[in-house]
């Protein structure tokens, strides 16, 4: 059975600050009470206050930065349990369980553009993805930053999280909104496929999207009809994040590389798939 990663720990945190960020949502700055190393970008940490303001089950978080001995998390205030982390207050003690689950393919160049597809919140996991695809490109020529590829959609402008600080790290970053208030109008399949027509994005593109669900199943399609390899980092819901409260089953694709087994746990051998091995859409 698929373990937790050897890595994970459940430890005490102390919360350094909470910003808001667009609409509703906030950036909550947190001290562990132990160092952590380096942490790939799309893994997660679960999250809770230790006080009755905060529901028993913690809520999973992607890391959205990582600064020397804080650690940084984008929530979207949704319910009880959102609501309470974005009550904090500095000095407010949180219970933190992670790093947990994989992260992003490593960013390499040698192949086709790496195009991330960030849908409201979900843009969450790709902020480090790419801090880490440009240190890991130190002393490479500029060009290979045109490898590189945000595309960030919301429905307006207010879901837009934090959408200066991705302008600010050089590489092509382009938004969508359904309502046209910033950006091109549309979703962002619409949006890259209006790139590749002007040019600016080629046809032969590797994919990394996370969002809603309904998102992801269209990038899926979309990856799947021009046979392009693409990763989704799934928001599913889960109680434990550990692999122990089946809480989180994904149908695998039958003829994918996880066929043999019906389902997969998102906590454990995600959040990121192949959108190749896994049925998005099989629960409704």
């Amino acid at each position: 059975m698929p373990a937790p990663p050897p890595d994970a720990r459940s430890f005490r945190s102390e919360v350094v600050s909470v910003v808001p960020c667009g609409a509703d949502a906030v950036l909550l700055t947190l001290r562990p009470e132990l160092r952590l190393p380096p942490i790939r970008s799309s893994r997660f940490f679960m999250l809770r206050r230790e006080d009755a303001l905060s529901p028993a089950i913690p809520r999973p978080f992607s890391i959205y930065r990582q600064n020397g001995d804080t650690i940084e998390f984008l929530v979207k205030v949704m319910g009880r349990g959102t609501s309470a982390l974005a009550q904090s207050t500095p000095g407010t003690k949180l219970r933190t369980l992670g790093p947990l689950g994989n992260g992003w393919p490593t960013l390499s160049g040698g192949g086709a553009p790496w195009v991330m597809l960030g849908g409201g919140v979900g843009s969450a996991p790709f902020f480090m993805a790419i801090e880490q695809a440009l240190a890991g490109m130190d002393g490479a020529p500029p060009t290979q930053r045109s490898d590189l590829t945000f595309l960030f959609g919301a429905a307006h402008k207010g879901f837009l999280y934090d959408v200066d600080a991705f302008e600010r790290l050089g590489i092509r970053v382009r938004t969508a909104t359904i309502d046209g208030s910033h950006g091109f109008q549309g979703n962002v399949l619409q949006l890259l496929e209006s790139l590749q027509r002007s040019n600016e994005l080629p046809e032969r593109v590797r994919l990394l999207a996370c969002g809603p669900e309904r998102m992801l199943e269209a990038v899926a399609r979309f990856a799947d009809e021009r046979h392009l390899d693409c990763w989704l980092s799934l928001e599913t819901l889960m109680g434990c994040g550990v692999g122990i409260c089946n809480g989180c089953p994904i149908p695998t694709n039958p003829s994918g590389p996880r066929g043999s087994w019906g389902n997969v746990k998102c906590c454990v051998e995600g959040p990121v798939f192949k959108s190749t091995e896994i049925l998005l859409g099989a629960l409704h």
